[in-house]
Formats: structure tokens, sequence, C-alpha cells
């Protein structure tokens, strides 16, 4: 840790944990509740359940995504954060915010808009609040020594994000004007704008772990931010045409979307490339581990399984089926979630001294959660496959096939009690480690 003010990141990334913790909680009360077990139906239906799981997903991402950028803008810019107080009023605004829509859910009080549920009041206070982070963070990249691509392309990323999240604000009468836009926050993010941040945030670990060349890490980050761009935003269209656009929308996207793999599989390579390559023995080969296994999983999860269902002559008949869910776990898992447990692995001994990340349970935590999530990636596709065929194919009716998919969920609650158990040591270590300490500044390398 070069910088004292980089310590505020431990807030966001103590939040990362605590919310993972809950939607785990929610995750499994669906997996009952679609096993026929639902006895919390009274209290917490399965819609609920549903929505407070993938917000909190969407909530739990942004807050590392925000730590990340506290932890990794100032020393890409060389001079400490603008402000440490906004960044501490930020973070309890988010933090309240978060909590009252996640309570909220529980008594209706939303829009009903899916991942878009958050009650309107309550957008407002997340715009004020998303502005004053880009504020902090784009003036201490502004007064900063340096401009680095890593640094940009992460303020980019993150202003970007912010700006589209305002087009899903809009709402009209039209369902097909209002799901256009709609999917511009849904789609745009995960498939765009966050694949920009993605790409910055590896940068960054790669540079700090292999000991490559910083010139060289960017060079290929440019590559990925062409095909991110390329691919991404036309990509957005294999939704269209199930929403009511015309029916080019659906070749336009499909054509698009096959070629979203060739960002995620440039990135893998590149992972595996320089770790491979590096000269630098960092101590810290967990961190690295999480880092190179974001670009093989998001590769897997985001880029081969996304091609394997949208082209249009599958996805006329995966879109909306289970098979959706297959894509979206790993999809999430391997781009997004392991890059912020990477970015924390890095983070926390470099801000409080303390090398805690060798021994046994780091690695088992590791394994655990990967070997978990595969397992229930291919639950997912198991039960995904029997609805297509069922469903879609025999014409079997959707509640009939519902209930005679409650076996395969069994596998599925079996391999999410393995990926909990990964996080739960992954959580328990982040604890270990305390809170950042002043001692720390320049002791860690």
């Amino acid at each position: 840790m070069k910088y004292k003010s980089q310590k505020v990141a431990y807030l966001f990334f103590a939040t990362c944990m605590a919310l993972f913790v809950l939607q785990l909680v929610y995750g499994f009360i669906m997996g009952f509740a679609r096993m026929g077990l639902d006895g919390l139906h009274d209290w917490i239906p399965f819609n609920v359940a549903r929505a407070t799981h993938t917000n909190l997903l969407v909530v739990w991402l942004l807050a590392g995504f925000m730590g990340a950028a506290y932890y990794i803008l100032p020393e890409e810019a060389e001079r400490e954060l603008y402000s440490v107080k906004l960044a501490v009023i930020q973070w309890g605004s988010l933090v309240l915010v978060s909590l009252v829509a996640l309570v909220g859910f529980h008594f209706n009080w939303w829009e009903g808009r899916k991942f878009l549920e958050i009650p309107r009041p309550l957008d407002y206070l997340v715009v004020v609040n998303v502005l004053a982070f880009i504020f902090n963070i784009g003036v201490t990249v502004w007064r900063g020594r340096r401009f680095t691509t890593t640094g940009l392309v992460l303020f980019g990323g993150l202003l970007s994000a912010a700006l589209l999240y305002l087009p899903g604000m809009w709402t009209f009468q039209n369902h097909v004007f209002d799901s256009y836009f709609r999917w511009w926050v849904v789609h745009l993010w995960v498939e765009g704008v966050w694949e920009l941040i993605m790409g910055s945030i590896l940068a960054y670990l790669l540079i700090k772990l292999t000991g490559i060349d910083r010139e060289v890490i960017e060079k290929w980050l440019y590559v990925i931010v062409g095909l991110t761009f390329l691919s991404g935003i036309l990509g957005t269209g294999h939704h269209y045409y199930y929403m009511g656009a015309p029916e080019y929308w659906l070749w336009v996207g499909g054509l698009f979307s096959a070629l979203e793999p060739l960002a995620f599989l440039a990135m893998a390579l590149w992972a595996v490339f320089l770790a491979n390559k590096g000269g630098r023995k960092h101590p810290n080969r967990i961190a690295l581990s999480w880092a190179v296994g974001t670009g093989i999983m998001s590769f897997v999860g985001a880029g081969f399984l996304g091609f394997a269902h949208t082209l249009p002559q599958v996805n006329i008949y995966t879109h909306g089926t289970l098979i959706v869910g297959m894509h979206g776990h790993m999809a999430f898992w391997g781009a997004y979630a392991m890059l912020v447990l990477a970015l924390i692995a890095y983070a926390m001994p470099q801000m409080t001294g303390r090398n805690l990340f060798t021994g046994r349970i780091p690695v088992i935590a590791f394994w655990t959660a990967n070997i978990g999530m595969v397992a229930m990636t291919a639950a997912f596709a198991v039960a995904g496959v029997a609805q297509v065929y069922l469903e879609r194919m025999l014409g079997i009716d959707f509640l009939v096939v519902q209930e005679n998919l409650e076996v395969h969920f069994l596998g599925l609650v079996l391999a999410a009690c393995l990926f909990t158990t990964g996080i739960l040591l992954y959580i328990w270590n982040f604890t270990r480690y305390g809170l950042p300490r002043d001692e720390a500044l320049e002791a860690v390398r």
C-alpha cells in the first residue's frame, strides 16, 4: 500500500463479504423452493427471494468495483484520494440505500421491472451516491501526477456504468420501448462497460503480480476494449426480438453475440500467458490464481456458454429457461465475482501488512468455490436441457415441467453447499486479516 487513503477500500470490501453471504442465503431459499420445500413462502415468496438474490449480486459487485477504484486509482494517479471523508459518506449512503431497498422488496415496495426492481425514490438517491463516487475518483485522476491506460480505462468504465444506469430510470407505457431501454442497463452493463472495469482491474493485478512491463499489458488492454465494444453493443440485440422488436434483431444480436467469446478468450489467454511469462515470483500466489481464474472461467461462462445458447436457431428454444441460469451463474462468477475476490486477496495483505495468503485455507477456498460453481453450472445445464425438451419441444404444461425438474435442484443445492463452503473459508480468511493499519504503508511488496 503506497497511500494512506487506500485504506478506505476496506469498507467496501467488508460490505462485499457481508452482502455476498446474504445473497447465498436467498439462493438457498430459492433452491429449496424449487425442490418443493417452500416453507417460507408466506414470509418470503419466490419472486421476493429472486429479486433480493439478483439485486444483492449487483450491489456487492458494485461495492467491489468502488473499493477497487479507491484502492487502484491513487496508485495509478500517484496521489492520495481526493477526499476520504466523501468516500466514507458515499459508502454509508450506499449501504443505507441498499438495505432500505432490500427490506422494501419484502413489503412489495418496488417497480416490478425485472433486474431493476429498486423503487423510484431510491433511484434518485443512487444517482446522488454515484455522482459523489465519480466526482471523488474523477478529481483524483484529474489531479494525479500521471495518467495510465489502466487507470483511465477503469475510470471510463465506471463513468460509463453510471451513465448507463440512467436509461433504466425511464419508463414507458409501451412495453417494447420500456424493455428496450431496460436492456441498456441490464445487458450493456454486464457485456459492455463492466468488461472495461474487468479488463482494467485484471491489468492492474497482472502488472503487480507477474512483473510484465506495463506497456505490454496495456497494449493487450486496448485489444480487449476494442473486442468488447465490437461484440457487446450490438450483441444486446439478441434480447430485442423477444420483446417485440423487428425480427432482424434476432440475427444481428445472434451474430455479434457469437463474437463475444473472442474478447473473453483473448482475456483468458492474456492472463495465462502473462502469468507464465512473468519473471516476478510474487509471494501472493493465491491472488494470481484468482486473477488467472477470472480469465479462464469468464471465457467458459460468459464466452462459451453464452455462445452456446444465443445463436438464433438455439435461442428460440432456450430463451427464458434454466439454460440462461446456467450461463448467468458461471458468467457472473468468472467475469466479476472472481475478479473482486482476486483484488481483495491482493489488497488485504497490502493494507494490513499481514501475509495470510499462504497455507491451506486460501487454497481450499479457491478450489472448493470453483469446483462448487462448476457443479452448480452442470446442475443448471441438466435441468435446463430437460426443461427445453419437455416444455418447448414436447409442449408439456409449464407447471408440470417445473414439478418434474425438482429432483435436479437437489443436485444444485448440494453443489451450492460445496460452493458456499469455499466462500465461507474465503471470508474467514478475510476476517483474519483484521483492519488496515498505517504501519502497512510501503511494508508489503
